[in-house]
């Protein structure tokens, strides 16, 4: 097991490197010129030339790169004489666009996101196994049509739909959230309820769709997995069903979706940006989608494309070396 987390973590910070120079290089060839949209409406060759030297954009792509990994190791110094400043370590950049570092930015945007991330993620797993597991139990009764009626609202409602009809006519119609709480971030440790209440809404709406996936995702492992032979071994052995879906059933029905649950929970992390746009919420999408839409903030345009690629191999990391511990063949393939 140690010698298959080594390798993986090997791997890892390999596809890390190659993820972070494709996005400089890919960033480098486009036609914008950060340099010019920054200069305002004085926009003279000197200007810009000055412009493009304060933004470290004068130098070739791999003399970036290379500030940018020094940068996220030791920090990194902008600006020159008494109006030099430092970015402390981790630094990914720093906007002049908003007069801030890039890491203070990504700190500030971050536990918004994560907390619509991780609280949607507990809820559309609870819900998706739960009534997965309840459909397959209960086969062709009741509770297998009503969740297909659930899959297929689910899955055909878009989330920006859902999470507009989710706020008009649920939280606001019945005054469950206060207008002026919208786009307001309150750490869990402060008021809980207040933080509870402010992502309750967005939660369920993002549950609502990944839920029936993992409904119809759930159900038909359970089912398939309960015609196997060793299945059959345990009933014939006198095992009750609640020991036998516990211990045999659920852990192998489960395990593709460990898969499944690892990089949907990345791309959250990435930033839910239908979700925080209806909800104002100032997390890593809104932050993305105003440094490409309004500004064209590279540093940050940069810095979110890294971070977001990150967070998938790191959870395609943690999804390998949790299968491994589930099924013990991975380790040994």
């Amino acid at each position: 097991m140690l010698k298959y987390v080594i390798r993986r973590l090997a791997a890892t910070a390999v596809i890390l490197t190659l993820v972070s120079m494709s996005v400089f290089v890919i960033f480098s060839v486009l036609p914008m010129d950060p340099a010019r949209l920054t200069c305002g409406k004085a926009c003279y060759p000197a200007v810009v030339e000055a412009n493009r030297h304060r933004l470290g954009l004068d130098v070739p792509v791999h003399v970036q790169y290379g500030r940018f990994v020094k940068g996220l190791v030791v920090g990194r110094e902008y600006g020159e004489g008494s109006a030099k400043f430092e970015c402390p370590a981790p630094a990914f950049g720093y906007s002049f666009n908003r007069h801030a570092c890039v890491t203070d930015l990504i700190k500030e945007a971050f536990p918004v996101t994560f907390s619509l991330a991780i609280g949607a993620f507990v809820l559309w797993l609870a819900m998706g196994i739960s009534l997965g597991v309840v459909a397959a139990r209960k086969k062709g009764q009741w509770q297998d049509r009503a969740s297909t009626v659930f899959v297929l609202v689910g899955t055909s409602l878009p989330t920006f739909i859902s999470g507009l009809l989710i706020l008009l006519f649920v939280a606001l119609q019945f005054g469950l959230l206060n207008p002026l709480d919208m786009g307001r971030w309150v750490s869990p440790l402060e008021d809980p309820f207040k933080w509870f209440n402010i992502f309750i809404f967005p939660w369920a709406t993002l549950a609502l769709a990944s839920a029936a996936s993992y409904t119809r995702f759930t159900r038909s492992n359970v089912l398939e997995t309960t015609n196997e032979d060793y299945i059959r071994t345990a009933r014939a052995k006198g095992l009750s069903e609640r020991v036998i879906l516990r211990k045999h059933t659920l852990r192998a029905a489960l395990a593709p979706i460990v898969t499944l649950a690892g990089l949907d929970f990345a791309g959250l992390l990435g930033g839910a940006i239908i979700t925080e746009g209806i909800y104002n919420l100032p997390g890593l999408g809104r932050l993305s989608i105003r440094a490409v839409l309004q500004d064209y903030d590279l540093p940050v345009i940069v810095a979110t494309t890294i971070l977001a690629a990150s967070f998938v191999v790191i959870m395609n990391l943690i999804v390998d070396i949790a299968y491994a511990y589930i099924d013990p063949r991975v380790r040994v393939q």
